[in-house]
This record gives C-alpha cells, structure tokens and sequence, in this order.
C-alpha cells in the first residue's frame, strides 16, 4: 500500500469559473478591510431589497406577499448578523434591525 503525497490535478471542470463562489467572496469584502463596517450585501438582504421594491409597484395580495418577502428577507439577514456577524459593529446592527422589525411587526398588527 503506497500513499500518494501529491494530490491529484484539478479537473478541467473543477477550474471553470463558479459563479456561487464568486458571489461568497464578493460578499466578504468589506470596508474597512481590518474592521468591516459596510459589506457587500449578501443573498438575504438583495432578496429582501428585492421584494421590497417590486412591493411599491404592486397592489393587493401581491403587494402584501412581496412585503412579507421583503421582512423575511430582512429577518434573515438581521440574525445572520446577530449570530454570525464579522465584528462586534455587525452584531449590534443585527440586534437594532430585529429590534427594529418586531416593533414594525408589533405596529402592523395593532394598527
């Protein structure tokens, strides 16, 4: 039994360009570089921006399934940053736009 020390060459398939890996390092970049205040929106917060302007240009049931999208998407986003944000600044942001949304959720409900 030998072990092969050298892994084996990508395949040509493997070295085509990913248009999904693309995205994810594009949503990485942030500014400033060491301490990330402003990024790149990821999947979530495009979707949610999305929704929310086809929603000014709909009317009806449409209008309001898109602006549930639109607070799904931004709900999302908000606990990636809560939970999974890059530095203390991004934690906090998720935690005022959760805040932020239940008061929103709270006032529509009651309104």
């Amino acid at each position: 039994m030998s072990i092969d020390p050298q892994p084996p060459a990508p395949s040509p398939a493997a070295r085509r360009f990913n248009p999904w890996h693309a995205f994810k390092r594009l949503t990485q970049l942030g500014f400033p570089p060491r301490y990330p205040i402003v990024q790149f929106p990821n999947l979530p917060l495009i979707i949610a921006f999305a929704a929310g302007l086809a929603s000014k240009s709909l009317h009806g049931a449409d209008h309001r399934y898109a602006l549930a999208i639109a607070y799904l998407g931004m709900t999302v986003w908000a606990y990636e940053e809560l939970a999974n944000g890059v530095n203390w600044f991004r934690h906090l942001l998720g935690l005022v736009y959760v805040f932020i949304l239940v008061m929103r959720v709270a006032h529509a409900i009651h309104g």
